[in-house]
């Protein structure tokens, strides 16, 4: 029995192949070669080249001078049309918060168990800084934005310590739990109906930060956003 005689509308294998590479790059948080990626989505090393030329011809991914590939600036692009609304919304209160807090910061939409980056703004005054790409993502039950978006449901006998306290204090933090090293501090941006369209996020690698001061701004920023969502 075909897909289409049983009800199922026919999956695109080489666009499936594509996706799940890309899906994988947002997951692995760091440039890959060719050869790691083939591994990890079970493809043959020749049709993940294919692929991969493919996708960076699209600006999808990104060919460095070693030959890693990593997610590409064109993502960016197709990350602007996903819930224009919340981005609009957002997007001063997030570079308001880069100005104050001289870190990077980022609006998350949850997909499924996944929390999903749609829209980032870092520093351009800094010496260094934290760079967190549309499209990444990881799940929802780690890090502080998985964790935010957690936060207005109902709490449940088996929450993470992490989760009860981020709602005792307004604010999610997590350290290492997406990215070895970076820490993270995020707040759920609340609606008028009690939904939670999204979170607003701040990620920084200073381990004398004040993270009472960090959460406080990054709350004060998801209200606001809330509040221009109407």
């Amino acid at each position: 029995m075909t897909a289409e005689q049983a009800g199922t509308p026919p999956q695109s294998q080489t666009l499936d192949r594509g996706l799940r590479i890309l899906e994988h790059l947002a997951a692995a948080g760091r440039p890959l070669q060719a050869a790691e990626i083939g591994t990890a989505v079970g493809l043959h090393r020749s049709i993940t080249y294919r692929l991969l030329r493919t996708l960076e011809g699209h600006q999808l991914v990104d060919r460095l001078p070693a030959g890693q590939y990593t997610l590409g600036l064109g993502l960016t692009a197709l990350a602007r049309g996903v819930r224009s609304g919340l981005q609009g919304a957002a997007g001063p209160w997030l570079h308001q918060l880069v100005e104050e807090l001289g870190m990077t910061a980022f609006l998350v939409v949850r997909s499924g168990g996944d929390a999903v980056t749609v829209l980032s703004v870092e520093p351009q005054d800094t010496a260094a800084h934290v760079v967190y790409r549309p499209g990444s993502r990881h799940p929802t039950d780690r890090g502080a934005p998985g964790l935010a978006l957690l936060m207005p449901a109902a709490p449940a006998p088996d929450d993470r310590p992490e989760l009860q306290e981020a709602r005792r204090t307004g604010w999610a933090v997590s350290r290492g739990e997406v990215v070895a090293g970076l820490r993270s501090v995020a707040a759920p941006v609340v609606g008028a109906d009690g939904g939670v369209p999204g979170a607003i996020a701040v990620v920084y690698v200073d381990e004398n930060a004040d993270v009472s001061a960090i959460g406080q701004a990054v709350v004060a920023a998801a209200r606001k956003t809330a509040a221009a969502l109407g």
